[in-house]
């Protein structure tokens, strides 16, 4: 009995002790920690900038010489040249103009047939040209601006000049090969190659008018019957290409096809085994 008091008695003094330790660690206070600072990063050093030579400026390029496209001078320098031999006018027409500013679509939606002429004269260059659209030589191997069945060429192409700068009046063959005209007749036939075409007023008054002629047997000869069509074919691919030209030089034309063969054979001393077909007066029109 007394074992068990002792027993007892150290239990409860051991409860004692174990309860007044956990009433003082309730009352101590648990510190809270303090927040971390955050490093502040040290400033990056920027780098030293070595400074860039200095550089001379770079001269100032010279201009360029302004060209001049020999293939296209100013009109202003493009005049026929005058070569007379055994009597004969030869004018040495000017180089035609290869690269133009009108397209043959805007030529195209322009092209009309024009009548009514202005007293106004027309540049040996400008006939030059129309001359060359017509049948001008355009290629080194003879090929010309108009197609011909078997490149026979059966056309001759004459210009009835009245009013053209630098070229006397008279009737003038077309030579393509050399691109120059010969006269053939001296004096101006305007008004007489008119009546011959029915009255028409507009040869008369036009400064220049293309006279188209065929020597059917140049293609007869290979094709027979059929070469006539041929040659009629040809002289349309050639008097359009006319058209187009002159719109694109600011000048009209109208195709003539009603006139009096042999008057107008007559007038042109035309050989005997040329037929024309076509009158083609030219020069700036009113609109």
């Amino acid at each position: 009995m007394k074992k068990t008091k002792i027993t007892l008695a150290v239990i409860v003094t051991i409860m004692m002790a174990l309860v007044l330790t956990a009433c003082a660690e309730a009352q101590t206070p648990v510190p809270t920690p303090e927040p971390v600072a955050e490093a502040t990063p040290e400033p990056t050093p920027e780098p030293e900038l070595t400074p860039e030579p200095e550089q001379e400026p770079a001269p100032e390029s010279e201009p360029e010489p302004e060209t001049t496209d020999t293939l296209i001078p100013e009109e202003s320098q493009m005049t026929a040249t005058l070569v007379i031999e055994n009597s004969q006018y030869t004018y040495e027409l000017p180089p035609p103009q290869v690269d133009g500013n009108t397209s043959v679509e805007k030529a195209l939606v322009q092209r009309r047939s024009r009548r009514d002429f202005q007293d106004k004269a027309l540049s040996s260059q400008k006939l030059s040209q129309i001359l060359w659209a017509a049948y001008g030589v355009s290629s080194p191997s003879g090929l010309r601006t108009a197609p011909s069945a078997g490149a026979l060429y059966p056309l001759e192409i004459y210009a009835v000049v009245g009013n053209v700068e630098g070229i006397e009046p008279g009737v003038y063959r077309y030579i393509p090969d050399e691109h120059k005209i010969v006269r053939l007749v001296d004096r101006d036939i305007r008004n007489e190659l008119s009546e011959a075409a029915l009255g028409q007023s507009m040869v008369a008054d036009a400064p220049v008018t293309l006279v188209f002629s065929a020597v059917y047997e140049r293609t007869t000869s290979r094709y027979g019957e059929r070469g006539f069509s041929y040659v009629h074919m040809e002289v349309g691919h050639s008097a359009q290409n006319v058209y187009l030209q002159a719109e694109a030089l600011g000048l009209g034309t109208c195709a003539i096809g009603a006139y009096y063969v042999d008057d107008v054979k007559l007038l042109l001393d035309l050989p005997e085994n040329e037929e024309p077909l076509y009158l083609m007066p030219l020069g700036y029109y009113n609109d």
